[in-house]
């Protein structure tokens, strides 16, 4: 991985558990540091948040949320005595608006002369005021990490220079090392395997996997593993005792455990949001079946490894089911091309293009300053 030679300041509201191998990554690619701030989710979230790092600093913010849904705010406490304590040379900030904080931390960037990389998902199709401030809140960042292509799209749509976006793809898992899985070849329908891996709780949808796979003719139903632990298993389990019998809950697995979950299955089916175990289901070579949700899963869900569906959409699910089942033996080849995708899209690359922009970041806000 390129290195990223300054220190390096990263503000996020909160550091979920999954996100520890990015952040481990980039603090092994900054040898003169990186310090993390970051606060706590709601309760209400179902969010494990990391605690500690060890290639770098995590400091914890004190986040204060402000409202709910559509009128939510965000306001991270702490967040200039950090930025005094550190001192970083470049930092990358969230860019959502909704954090209220983020235009004083920019500003004490700026006093010192030093750029300010914003990271987000991309920008709502909005027009009027709402596309005239979010155009005024983007500039405020010297450049832009877009998760995905669409993302990209959407900040030059809403005014932001294209010659300053960058993309870096969401990623958590490292670039293959080993060659995929063999696996035997596909006959029948019933021998597939479909795998879900995820935490147990409704917006994950697990109940559209169910749901779909029980209105599947008899003879192409296949079996059906679900992978995980969380509040809502009760349920799903229950659900699973009269509308999909001879579905299996493993309950959370790690590590060896995981994998070899991962290499038995045939099919990965993420039914609701999320995105972060696709890449790691493609990683073994498995075919994919998944729901849109924040636009992270554009790069990775092509035609030729997989079908990517609008979300909640039970109807969907199911057509998309029927056409991975009712043609088994193309599941191998559809694997083998998401092996070759991540081969591409994986962890090094993510941080790769971090290294990039900090670095284009740093050569702009010099050349600004004349």
């Amino acid at each position: 991985m390129n290195p990223i030679p300054v220190r390096l300041g990263v503000q996020q509201r909160i550091f979920p558990i999954y996100r520890t191998p990015f952040f481990e990554a980039l603090g092994e690619a900054c040898p003169q540091g990186l310090s993390l701030f970051a606060g706590l989710p709601r309760a209400s979230e179902v969010v494990e948040s990391q605690t500690s790092l060890q290639h770098g600093q995590l400091v914890q913010a004190n986040n204060l949320h402000i409202l709910g849904g559509s009128a939510y705010f965000l306001w991270q406490r702490g967040i200039l005595d950090w930025l005094e304590n550190w001192q970083p040379e470049a930092l990358v900030m969230e860019a959502n608006p909704r954090y209220m904080s983020t235009p004083k931390a920019v500003s004490w960037m700026h006093a010192r002369q030093r750029p300010v990389i914003g990271w987000g998902l991309g920008a709502p199709n909005v027009s009027n005021w709402r596309g005239q401030s979010w155009q005024r809140f983007l500039n405020r960042f010297d450049a832009l990490i877009a998760y995905s292509w669409r993302g990209a799209e959407e900040y030059t749509r809403i005014g932001y220079n294209p010659d300053r976006i960058f993309v870096a793809p969401n990623a958590v898992t490292p670039k293959p090392t080993q060659p995929p899985p063999e696996r035997p070849p596909l006959t029948e329908p019933r021998q597939v395997t479909v795998l879900y891996v995820g935490r147990l709780q409704p917006r994950k949808r697990v109940d559209l996997l169910l749901r779909a796979c029980a209105a599947l003719p008899f003879s192409l139903q296949p079996q059906v593993w679900i992978v995980g632990d969380g509040p809502a298993r009760q349920e799903l389990e229950t659900l699973a005792d009269s509308a999909y019998p001879s579905a299996r809950f493993w309950g959370a697995r790690y590590g060896r455990e995981l994998d070899e979950l991962f290499r038995t299955a045939d099919l990965f089916v993420l039914p609701g949001t999320g995105g972060l175990a696709v890449q790691q289901a493609m990683s073994f070579a498995l075919p994919v079946i998944v729901a849109e949700a924040d636009g992270t899963q554009t790069d990775l869900v092509r035609p030729e490894n997989g079908w990517l569906l609008p979300g909640s959409d039970l109807q969907a699910l199911t057509g998309a089911l029927y056409k991975a089942l009712n043609n088994p033996a193309r599941l191998r080849e559809m694997g083998a091309a998401s092996f070759q995708i991540v081969d591409v899209i994986n962890l090094e690359g993510m941080v790769n293009a971090f290294s990039q922009v900090v670095a284009v970041a740093l050569g702009t806000y010099s050349n600004l300053l004349g």
